[in-house]
């Protein structure tokens, strides 16, 4: 298991990296999108390549971010539901939902998205506007950020195997919406006493 762990720790480290470096491809978005708004409206020139580009910058933010998300507990799902059920159950609901759910979908978007790709930049695709950009790289931030995904999905699944097995600290500690309220409780009636 140690080994798997050391795995899950790299992959981990991966994606804490690129999630954190994408994050400044939202400000370039946001800097390339007024920029062109600007020109637009002072020069009167427009360009389908800057508006290309402020969505290529975008979704790759958002795409390659998305392992990071996984990572960092921060995906969706519902915890009005969740919160509900001790967190021995939280981790199986993670496990199953990473193994039957995460899984298949990512590793099926992997897969479709190679030949996708490929086919895309053999035939140098270039976007149907005037003055559009390439498409094959906006197609293959796509499949590095589903491919990204799986490789947390298996971290995800190795720490939460060894966190029921006893081997690891739970790293994203989870109250219940029940210990919540005990905690709230114990909280103001200790704010009373003093």
């Amino acid at each position: 298991m140690e080994g798997l762990l050391a795995l899950s720790r790299g992959v981990d480290r991966l994606n804490e990296i690129i999630g954190k470096w994408v994050s400044w491809l939202i400000l370039v978005s946001i800097l390339v999108s007024a920029g062109n708004a600007i020109i637009r409206k002072v020069f009167n020139i427009s360009s389908n390549a800057w508006l290309e580009l402020q969505w290529y910058l975008f979704g790759a933010a958002f795409m390659l971010a998305a392992a990071y998300t996984l990572k960092q507990n921060e995906h969706i799902r519902i915890d009005i539901v969740y919160g509900m059920w001790s967190r021995r159950v939280q981790h199986w609901i993670d496990l199953i939902g990473h193994l039957f759910f995460l899984m298949p979908f990512v590793l099926l978007m992997v897969y479709m998205f190679v030949p996708y790709t490929l086919h895309s930049f053999r035939s140098g695709e270039v976007s149907t506007n005037a003055g559009g950009l390439i498409i094959w790289p906006a197609k293959a931030i796509l499949l590095v950020g589903f491919f990204l995904l799986a490789l947390q999905g298996v971290s995800e699944i190795i720490k939460k195997i060894a966190i029921m097995r006893g081997e690891m600290d739970d790293p994203n500690p989870f109250v219940s919406v029940h210990e919540q309220a005990e905690l709230e409780g114990k909280a103001l009636a200790d704010e009373v006493r003093s």
